[in-house]
């Protein structure tokens, strides 16, 4: 496509159709969770994406092959790493490295590259592999040096992650802390309908029942399973009415701890961020927060309050705030809730220290592994998958909780309310997954220990490598221009 299209704006409109092809194919089941959000997620996706095309194609007319096509590599690396941080539009679902999710003995070297590592083996495979054939429409005949080098690009980090995976013992679930994981089943829509809430909090303490016991030392329970339309205050849960009939079963447990979504709220004497709200007639100011709370019969031991929001459904950028009536006639928001910016573990009772993640933000692997870096030793994914329906959308989100297992070598306990909720060992196998619309709860003892791997020590060295060479080539295109 880049060179049969003399024209520029055929070009970039040919690789924005292929890019809005691929969001529309791969992502469309987020029309079921928001009209609005899907068609601008989409829209706006395919775009950002057009970026590293149109730079390449500049790049290579500039300085031919030898610098062109390795710009791509790192222009669109660059871009993934970049998508990857929070900064209003971050969509990284489509990432190339996450296409290994489903296959994640061949790609067990996460732990030192991330998924970064597999987007650099997909662009590298797939441009020599055209230069294959490239070769072969100009001059008639393959070249064995790029065959040579595809297959042995192709196969040795293949076989290499294959020989070490096969290589890795079974993990025991003789030894360690006894967790159970409830997955309710609540329709997400009547989760938040009013005069709800009792009824779905005595199927959680039943289902709950049905598996913990005397060893059991943490209970976990999806996104939002305390839900109110008005929110629970943090400062005192204990005295919440509605959760009285928690704080009795968590009484009839007292080594027990629970950790869950819940929708909560603060309360402050001044204006303490952007997004908090005033009080008619008050000098009070209060935060809203989709987020986790670790309890135990005495009450709340530590909050976590999501930090990557949703773009459109719970966050917009300054720079389009202008589109929040938009946003918020379809049930999203300009900026509703308020974020937690620090990493910081949760310590529990026992020798377990909780990496939570709500929602999808266990799609962010740089992010998930600085937990680890600073003490984490078991990965706690919470979410509420129904929104999206019957579609791939929880199954992909599933698959790439396999991805931060590998990268940071860590457990991953997953409470899915409509499904997929397991457990996820350290090489990426999925013990005990629960099926779609099913209420379950399940047990298993882990033995909760953490490496430090590469990838948790240093971070996305790719994406920042990439980004670097970036900026480099285009110092180097400016002083081309200039120089002349």
């Amino acid at each position: 496509m880049e060179q049969i299209t003399a024209s520029k704006l055929k070009y970039w409109f040919l690789v924005y159709t292929a890019m809005f092809i691929w969001n529309a194919a791969t992502t469309w089941w987020i029309w079921n969770a928001s009209v609005t959000g899907a068609i601008m997620a989409i829209l706006t996706n395919s775009l950002l994406m057009c970026l590293p095309w149109i730079v390449f194609r500049y790049t290579k007319t500039k300085l031919g092959n030898a610098w062109g096509y390795p710009s791509l590599i790192f222009f669109w690396l660059c871009f993934e790493y970049l998508h990857l941080q929070d900064w209003g539009l971050s969509w990284p679902w489509l990432t190339l490295g996450n296409v290994f999710a489903s296959k994640t003995d061949w790609v067990q070297w996460y732990e030192y590259t991330g998924v970064s590592g597999g987007s650099l083996w997909v662009m590298m495979t797939n441009i020599l592999l055209f230069l294959v054939l490239n070769s072969y429409g100009e001059e008639k005949r393959l070249s064995k040096k790029l065959i040579t080098v595809s297959i042995s690009l192709l196969l040795i980090p293949l076989l290499a992650s294959l020989i070490f995976f096969n290589n890795t013992k079974n993990t025991s679930f003789e030894n360690g802390d006894s967790i159970v994981v409830v997955q309710p089943n609540i329709d997400p829509y009547q989760k938040v309908a009013t005069g709800t809430f009792e009824a779905q909090l005595q199927q959680l303490i039943r289902l709950s029942e049905s598996k913990i016991d005397s060893t059991t030392t943490l209970l976990i329970w999806p996104e939002t399973a305390l839900y109110s339309p008005n929110g629970f205050d943090e400062a005192n849960l204990t005295s919440n009415f509605f959760l009285h009939p928690l704080f009795d079963f968590l009484r009839r447990h007292p080594q027990l701890q629970l950790f869950t979504g819940i929708e909560s709220y603060r309360l402050f004497n001044e204006k303490v961020s952007n997004v908090a709200k005033p009080i008619d007639g008050t000098s009070t100011f209060y935060e809203v927060y989709n987020g986790s709370v670790l309890l135990d019969s005495s009450g709340a031991k530590a909050f976590y309050h999501k930090s990557m929001l949703v773009p459109g459904v719970e966050t917009l950028p300054r720079f389009l705030l202008f589109l929040a009536p938009v946003f918020e006639k379809f049930g999203g928001t300009a900026g509703g809730y308020a974020r937690q910016d620090k990493r910081t573990p949760l310590q529990t009772n026992s020798n377990l220290v909780l990496a939570p993640a709500v929602c999808y933000e266990s799609i962010y692997g740089e992010y998930m592994s600085r937990y680890v870096a600073d003490g984490a030793n078991l990965i706690t994914i919470i979410t509420n998958d129904g929104w999206w329906g019957n579609t791939p959308g929880y199954q992909q989100h599933q698959l790439y909780a396999k991805l931060r297992a590998i990268e940071t070598r860590t457990w991953v306990a997953r409470s899915a309310n409509t499904g997929v909720s397991c457990f996820i060992d350290p090489s990426g196998r999925v013990h005990q997954p629960q099926p779609w619309w099913q209420e379950a709860a399940i047990k298993m003892q882990i033995d909760a220990t953490a490496q430090k791997t590469v990838f948790v020590k240093w971070g996305d060295m790719i994406g920042k490598l990439a980004s670097i060479c970036t900026i480099l080539l285009f110092l180097f295109l400016l002083y081309k221009k200039f120089s002349r």
